[in-house]
């Protein structure tokens, strides 16, 4: 079977034996993956320290269904100021566990792989922001094809207009004609959101804080709701975060 080398992504690691280390990647080639990392624990010249969570690596990979072979890892980027910083070490903890959460398995995503790829040069260069998490979030959602419906009512597809969402619990918005219950989305975060979506490019959109209460409470209701189940790091974020 032939070896691969991959533009990748590691999303995780956990140890396996006193030498082992199973590895998840999130691939430009084939979307995410599961690697054995036979002697990673031990073998510098092979790995060193290029299978830490968030580094940019170039992986040589046996692919095979289930768990590949991680043969060799050489560093892209181990995204050094990041990880000076514990603020900007949850938010890109937390982003990883986003990708390895709601993305299928062994299907390419090139969309998300640059995505995640702005996100992380960006936090190399500046301060972590619940702006820019948000900004992430809406654009993962929308490339999994998982965003909640802002332009129109998901029951009856009537333009919202001037007029506010409501919040569903598992992330839906509907119209007030539709449902009469419900947190308020204004039209206002409706549209930051979609900016979010045309702009592409980190740091042009600033969510105020009156707008990121609402944006995070339907960001956090939809990735809930497709994730099946909460993102640990997000505890450990909220508890660092300012």
């Amino acid at each position: 079977m032939q070896v691969e080398r991959l533009h990748s992504f590691v999303l995780s690691a956990i140890d396996y034996g006193d030498s082992d280390r199973i590895v998840t990647l999130f691939t430009l080639e084939h979307g995410r993956i599961k690697g054995f990392a036979r002697g990673a624990k031990k073998s510098r010249k092979r790995f060193g320290a290029a299978l830490e969570p968030f580094a940019r690596i170039e992986a040589q990979v046996r692919l095979k269904e289930g768990l590949s072979g991680l043969q060799q890892a050489d560093i892209h980027s181990i995204y050094p100021q990041v990880r000076m910083d514990l603020v900007r070490i949850a938010h890109a903890l937390y982003v990883c566990e986003l990708v390895e959460s709601l993305t299928p398995e062994g299907q390419p995503l090139p969309r998300l792989f640059r995505l995640l790829a702005a996100y992380l040069d960006h936090l190399e260069k500046v301060d972590a922001t619940e702006s820019d998490r948000r900004f992430f979030e809406i654009n993962l959602l929308n490339i999994l094809g998982y965003r909640p419906s802002l332009e129109v009512c998901s029951r009856c597809g009537e333009s919202y207009g001037r007029n506010s969402a409501l919040l569903q619990g598992d992330g839906e918005l509907v119209c007030k004609k539709c449902l009469s219950a419900g947190p308020q989305i204004q039209p206002d975060s409706l549209q930051l959101l979609m900016s979010c979506m045309a702009t592409g490019t980190f740091g042009l959109i600033n969510i105020s804080q009156e707008r990121l209460e609402q944006v995070g409470l339907l960001l956090d209701k939809a990735i809930l709701a497709h994730a099946g189940r909460s993102i640990k790091s997000l505890d450990f974020l909220r508890q660092v975060s300012p």
